[in-house]
């Protein structure tokens, strides 16, 4: 069983754990996360880039999908669309809730809200995740 400690330890050394995301709970179905506003997450005027909510999302929706994966599946994301709603300040946290829209056989799609300490919605990333089994042939034929 994936545990939060447990994949906040796979994450460490990958680019969400660069990022300094920390998963708080993940089942099947849900997936909740913190990330610190840090400068050198944020753009202009001190507030969080908006790259940085379209990683965190993404890590999340990724995560979850993990959390449904058999033995010798991966996941990709194949899209991602964001609907930013307000900045967060540098020095604050946000919280990221990602719930399964739906969990198919070889795709599933992801909703995550991410929302200031004080429950202010900042934005609303929808994804999609296509699950592979890992000896299968590459999606896209080599160039």
């Amino acid at each position: 069983m994936l545990t939060p400690e447990k994949l906040n330890h796979l994450i460490a050394p990958m680019f969400p754990g660069l990022m300094g995301v920390r998963v708080i709970d993940a089942t099947p179905q849900r997936v909740r996360a913190e990330l610190t506003v840090r400068p050198d997450l944020c753009t202009a005027g001190g507030i969080l880039h908006g790259g940085a909510y379209m990683a965190f999302a993404d890590a999340l929706g990724a995560i979850g999908t993990v959390m449904n994966l058999a033995p010798g599946q991966t996941t990709t994301t194949t899209d991602s669309s964001t609907k930013f709603i307000r900045g967060a300040p540098v020095g604050t946290a946000v919280t990221g809730d990602s719930v399964a829209l739906h969990r198919g056989r070889r795709t599933h799609v992801w909703q995550t809200e991410i929302r200031t300490a004080d429950g202010k919605l900042c934005a609303v990333v929808t994804q999609t995740q296509l699950v592979m089994d890992s000896e299968a042939p590459e999606v896209l034929p080599a160039p």
